[in-house]
């Protein structure tokens, strides 16, 4: 069974995410109920891992072992994620597109795309005849693993936690992890990721070392598309008037943890070239134009 329409399982793979998130997009668009999106996308995960692991038989301790970190994870995030919107509401990501069928196929095909290119590493893994002995970039891999894995649940504890307190509402958070990062799960979500693929280097041969798109496209996503920008935007039109947000914006990292004494004294070229304080973020302060973060770090000085 090593061999399922093609030898990496990439054709196998793509039809079966295409076909799980057509099924949970249909019943997004005919009943309105976007409740499951996060879920359907993180146990799309677990279902290629088991699958390739499965259909391919050999059982290699790699493959497992890589499989049950991905596993882990996307169980762990999807129902975190499940519980959080029954318990929170409507997802308000989808409050303008919700009736705008176009706009929602567009988001669907995205995270299916999010899925099959994400999973990349695991896939090619489970798929490879090919099983050198343990080197040091498993453990380094498993490690990355495991440091990203307790970041991103800790992360989402304390903020689950803080909003779900009476007296913090209207409040952004900045407790625990989110007093050194703006999206520290971001940070713990893409440095696993990475520690997947730094895991699975060891049976990369040729073109299979391609699988590095996973990893860089989540990252991407991350940084640019769905994810930080949109609640940075989300954020400054909320807090972009008070003092005390804007100070925690202007010192605290949007993603590495960092601690605040040395983030907030850090030029802004510096910040920007390896911080990932990219202007964007601070296009939606008020009266933010040009400058962005630095009128925010004028305000924020002279209040």
């Amino acid at each position: 069974m090593g061999t399922v329409i093609d030898s990496h399982f990439l054709a196998l793979t793509a039809t079966v995410t295409i076909g799980y998130q057509l099924s949970f997009f249909i019943i997004t668009a005919l009943l309105r109920f976007d409740k499951v999106t996060d879920f359907a996308g993180s146990t799309n995960f677990v279902i290629l891992a088991v699958l390739t692991l499965v259909l391919k038989g050999t059982w290699h301790f790699r493959q497992v072992i890589l499989s049950v970190l991905v596993v882990t994870w996307g169980l762990r995030l999807g129902f975190f994620l499940l519980m959080r919107i029954l318990q929170w509401g409507e997802d308000r990501r989808f409050d303008k597109i919700r009736s705008n069928l176009g706009k929602l196929a567009v988001f669907w095909i995205l995270q299916a795309v999010w899925v099959w290119t994400v999973s990349l590493p695991i896939t090619v893994v489970n798929a490879s005849n090919h099983n050198p002995s343990l080197r040091a970039a498993d453990v380094i891999g498993w490690i990355m693993w495991l440091v990203g894995v307790v970041i991103e649940t800790t992360a989402d504890q304390q903020k689950l936690a803080f909003k779900n307190s009476p007296e913090n509402r209207g409040k952004w958070c900045d407790v625990g992890l989110w007093k050194v990062s703006r999206h520290p799960n971001y940070f713990g979500e893409i440095f696993l990721w990475w520690g997947i693929f730094v895991a699975s280097t060891p049976v990369l041969e040729g073109v299979e070392w391609l699988v590095i798109l996973g990893p860089i496209f989540l990252t991407l996503l991350l940084l640019f598309v769905s994810g930080i920008p949109l609640l940075e935007k989300s954020a400054d039109k909320k807090f972009g008037n008070v003092t005390e947000y804007v100070r925690y914006k202007r010192e605290t990292s949007p993603l590495i943890p960092l601690p605040t004494a040395i983030y907030g004294n850090l030029p802004s070229w510096f910040k920007k070239n390896f911080l990932f304080e990219f202007p964007f973020y601070s296009r939606k302060f008020p009266g933010a134009s040009k400058t962005g973060i630095e009128q925010a770090r004028t305000k924020a000085a002279t209040d």
